[in-house]
């Protein structure tokens, strides 16, 4: 019998037990994912011990139930109004549920007045409620007597598109301001420039980083990635050869994009099949799939060519009617805008993870969307060894993340992958009247028209009101414009297994 699974046993012995003696027992089962049972054993015997409520409200939020793990937290917190642990979960959970959160966070950022969680928090409560100027105003000022919190600046560059402020090196550039030789300030706001695709903007950055805090090879590793980017592969191939071997996969990525882009498909493919660890390794996969397709390479359809590994379901007639759900999304949407480290192009993408929100709708659709992934599961082929997607351990089954897009005009995806997943989706919840007769809009597989413009897709899906649509993770995917209309959808990933 496995640690874990005696673990599970003395969890589940109903044999009564002190309250600490119980905690510590649930804390070990919490660090080995034991988040059912906690909850089976512990809520009927939580009674006013704010430490078993704690546990619990843990144990809810981590199986993404939001209004149960609220509901835990709240009881908690009336047994223990001066933790700040506990209060500091009551803000995130309702935060993440979809409640109003900006009070709670002021409590307890009462409680916890240095927490740099607590200001984030809160700043984003604010973004939810519609309260763009003050959340943004607040962290800025923060930022101003603390320049060199790295956490803060990010979060800032993160939620300032989401309230309509481009401006998101605002408060970076404020700190510079302070500290112009700074080398870490100035990584931090290419960092910020290269997620938002700015591109151009950052080679000027480069230029003030040399000139403001000496040369380093951070700048050569940046010009080389802009260069590269902008489509002046044979200026980057130079810089990268200065740089020391790549410390991991993500960091292999970028030369191999411009090796790809100057179409010396043989060394990028050496570097592309170069296996780091196991988490590290699945940034590459999408790299050798094309690599592989481009050269005729039979691995390609060892990777992707099994059609199984792609599933089309029909959730409406299981879901009934959308209406309600559509207009749920509407809202959410009015008060969001367009990421700077995700694939959309003329629209708007929802923060935090949709699937734990507690409205009714919501729920019933995670319901809806685990029995698929359940049945596209159980349809897989057999496991290979080796293989990202064919896994032999294929359960438990969870949502590592979920969001909404709206996209307006001839809003698109640009082609992009989500490595760190095992299978993503596409659900279609709302379309132009028109989209089935335009032909527009379609989910389009294998293309990376950034790198390759005359590549082809080897598969594409059609858009269909309450059709959803699974993929691995690893498989390029992008979308073509409609023509105009607005088309609204849900993705989320399924966490790969441990």
């Amino acid at each position: 019998m496995s640690d874990r699974e005696r673990l599970r046993q003395a969890l589940l012995d109903p044999t009564p037990r002190p309250p600490g003696s119980l905690y510590e027992l649930a804390l070990q089962a919490f660090n080995q994912g034991l988040y059912g049972e906690i909850v089976e054993r512990l809520a009927p015997v939580a009674g006013e011990h704010a430490k078993l409520w704690q546990m619990l409200g843990l144990a809810w939020r981590a199986l993404q139930q939001s209004a149960e793990a609220h509901d835990a937290f709240a009881r908690a917190a009336a047994l223990a109004p001066a933790d700040p642990l506990v209060a500091i979960s009551l803000a995130h959970t309702a935060l993440e549920a979809g409640y109003p959160a900006s009070a709670l966070f002021d409590g307890a950022q009462r409680l916890a007045p240095q927490d740099g969680r607590v200001l984030i928090g809160r700043a984003a409560a604010l973004v939810a409620e519609g309260e763009n100027a003050q959340a943004l105003t607040g962290l800025a000022q923060v930022l101003e007597a603390n320049p060199l919190w790295h956490d803060g600046h990010t979060a800032y560059a993160r939620l300032a598109p989401m309230a309509g402020d481009p401006a998101i090196d605002a408060t970076i550039r404020s700190a510079l301001r302070q500290m112009p030789a700074n080398g870490p300030l100035w990584a931090l706001l290419l960092q910020v420039l290269l997620q938002a695709n700015r591109y151009a903007e950052a080679l000027l950055v480069i230029g003030e980083a040399r000139a403001a805090s000496g040369e380093s090879l951070e700048w050569t590793r940046v010009e080389a990635i802009c260069r590269s980017e902008i489509g002046d592969a044979a200026a980057a191939m130079p810089l990268f050869e200065q740089l020391p071997p790549p410390p991991g996969a993500g960091a292999a990525i970028h030369p191999i994009r411009a090796l790809i882009r100057l179409g010396r498909f043989d060394e990028a493919l050496r570097h592309a099949e170069t296996r780091w660890s196991a988490d590290d390794d699945f940034n590459l996969w999408p790299y050798r799939a094309l690599l592989w397709r481009l050269t005729g390479d039979d691995r390609w359809q060892w990777l992707e060519g099994d059609a199984r590994l792609i599933g089309v379901y029909d959730l409406a007639s299981g879901f009934g009617d959308l209406s309600a759900f559509r207009e749920l999304l509407r809202g959410l949407h009015r008060r969001t805008g367009e990421p700077i480290d995700q694939s959309v192009r003329g629209g708007s993408q929802t923060d935090g993870n949709l699937l734990a929100r507690a409205e009714p709708e919501i729920r019933r659709l995670r319901a809806a969307i685990l029995d698929a992934v359940a049945g596209h599961v159980a349809h897989l082929p057999p496991p290979i060894d080796g293989h990202p997607t064919l896994l032999a351990r294929r359960a438990p089954i969870e949502i590592e993340g979920a969001w909404s897009v709206r996209l307006t005009g001839q809003g698109f995806h640009i082609d992009h992958v989500h490595p760190h997943g095992w299978f993503s989706s596409a659900l279609y919840i709302a379309l132009p009247d028109d989209a089935a007769a335009s032909g527009n809009g379609r989910l389009m597989f294998g293309a990376c028209r950034e790198l390759l413009p005359d590549v082809q897709p080897f598969r594409t899906v059609e858009p269909q009101v309450g059709r959803l649509v699974l993929f691995p993770s690893t498989m390029w995917h992008g979308t073509e414009p409609f023509a105009e209309g607005e088309r609204i959808s849900v993705a989320f990933d399924v966490a790969r297994p441990g």
